[in-house]
């Protein structure tokens, strides 16, 4: 944890740098590219988006694929011609989903009760304009998130919240400069105390720059 924390702050860091490193190197680099393209390398800009989908929890006593939510907003820089780097806070709501009949048709039967994972996220992202508007997408960072669930064979309900971590990417088109849509695939890890609550989530996402 302790490793994956020191790289978020130092990309966070290195990107926090590169405007003005952008801007000494490529003082005469007029607009241009297919990154925002009315935009000199070095500037940035705040953006907002929001995200539905269906998330695939298959994992010990879990079976469901509930819809989830996500919002999500940060900076960022153009730093080439394609290329644009950021940083990134949002909450996500990865929806409740189902117990399957995790003790084998016995006297326990949970199936009917849902449980519930949610979070915050923090980390860095980049887009690459690959082809006139048509991008791919990354995304990392840390995820702080709280739920409750079951162990294998266990009557027990547990409550349980830790900071882990998650990743993604995507791929979209940008209408404008200022609006997009895309297609992403998500990873929340979210374990402990051997209870796995970690979802991969498929997704819509629509964003706004401003």
């Amino acid at each position: 944890m302790k490793k994956t924390l020191f790289a978020l702050a130092l990309a966070s860091a290195t990107l926090g740098a590169l405007p003005a490193f952008a801007q000494d190197s490529e003082a005469t680099t007029a607009a241009g590219g297919n990154f925002q393209p009315s935009q000199p390398i070095g500037s940035g800009n705040w953006f907002i988006n929001g995200s539905v989908g269906q998330a695939h929890m298959r994992v010990g006593p879990y079976d469901d694929h509930p819809t989830t939510y996500a919002l999500n907003g940060g900076y960022r820089w153009k730093v080439g011609q394609d290329l644009g780097l950021g940083v990134e806070v949002g909450y996500n709501d990865l929806g409740n989903f189902r117990l399957k009949n995790a003790f084998n048709s016995n006297d326990v039967n949970l199936t009917s009760q849902r449980q519930a994972l949610r979070g915050w996220t923090a980390g860095v992202n980049g887009k690459i304009d690959v082809w006139r508007g048509l991008h791919l997408s990354g995304r990392t960072g840390v995820y702080g998130w709280k739920g409750h669930g079951y162990a294998n064979q266990d009557v027990n309900r547990h409550h349980l919240d830790k900071v882990d971590w998650y990743a993604g990417v995507g791929a979209g088109y940008d209408f404008s400069e200022h609006f997009g849509l895309g297609l992403s695939y998500d990873y929340y890890r979210a374990n402990k105390d051997h209870i796995k609550l970690s979802s991969d989530t498929a997704s819509l996402t629509a964003e706004y720059r401003f």
